[in-house]
């Protein structure tokens, strides 16, 4: 059994593999996921043996995001104030931040469906491999709350600004193919052959000099990084205030209701 709660991982030469294996779940992101993901990214994050990090969903799909309402009650009930409670939503951040950090290479194998938080994960990895027929998508702004976890500064350096409004706006399912022609994924595989395509990259990276490699990632992520922090350091107070509104509510019980939502701007 693997130290990581939920995670399946297996180092082969210096490719790593980390599966997320909830599937009665849908692979969600629960709490306890969340922190096995980010203690992995954290003991992981300088390891000279491992050349490339593969992360990857078991079933067929990568995961369907968080239960928003879950999580966030879960939270509620163990924060005893506003500032524990806000410190709790750093959660999902942190472990977005761990997996950037992590020196050598990480690429996502995406199969299926990859929602809400795990797309802000894999945006967080080097490269991104998408099967035929899985896509992205972030429904927080339909549902009525913001997209926190600081992914927006991170989308709108791979796609553009425009691009960026559109995918967060409107919160629907992308497609590999428009991943990969607006630069969000980097190579379409065919259905189910993610991992496969993930793991040839991985192997690229285990033939080449592994200094530079990470010197080379170092000074690219410092470069579109630098101001990352600079524009998203209050998603968190905006996630708490777009929490308690009517808006979020009315968007969860149309999501639930299956019919279109009535939002007021309360």
């Amino acid at each position: 059994m693997s130290e990581y709660e939920f995670l399946e991982v297996q180092q082969i030469g210096g490719v790593v593999t980390v599966t997320i294996n909830r599937p009665d779940a849908r692979n969600a992101l629960n709490p306890s996921l969340m922190q096995s993901l980010t203690r992995f990214a954290r003991d992981y994050r300088t390891c000279a043996d491992v050349r490339a990090i593969v992360l990857t969903g078991s079933s067929g799909f990568f995961s369907a995001g968080a239960d928003l309402r879950t999580s966030f009650e879960e939270r509620q009930a163990k924060a005893h104030t506003l500032l524990e409670l806000r410190e709790a939503m750093m959660l999902g951040p942190d472990m977005c931040k761990a997996w950037e950090d992590i020196e050598a290479p990480t690429i996502a194998a995406i199969e299926g469906y990859c929602v809400g938080g795990a797309c802000a994960l894999v945006l967080c990895c080097d490269f991104r491999i998408m099967g035929e027929g899985a896509m992205l998508r972030l429904p927080e702004v339909p549902l009525g709350i913001n997209m926190s976890w600081r992914s927006l500064p991170r989308i709108t350096t791979l796609v553009g600004p425009a691009r960026a409004k559109k995918f967060v706006m409107f919160g629907e399912p992308t497609p590999a193919q428009v991943c990969v022609s607006w630069g969000m994924a980097d190579e379409l595989a065919g259905k189910g052959g993610a991992l496969r395509v993930a793991q040839e990259w991985a192997r690229r990276f285990e033939t080449l000099p592994p200094l530079p490699i990470r010197m080379t990632k170092e000074a690219i992520n410092a470069t579109t990084n630098a101001n990352h922090h600079a524009t998203t350091f209050m998603d968190r107070d905006q996630y708490l205030l777009t929490f308690g509104t009517e808006d979020f509510k009315e968007g969860v019980r149309a999501f639930f209701e299956k019919r279109p939502p009535d939002f007021k701007g309360n």
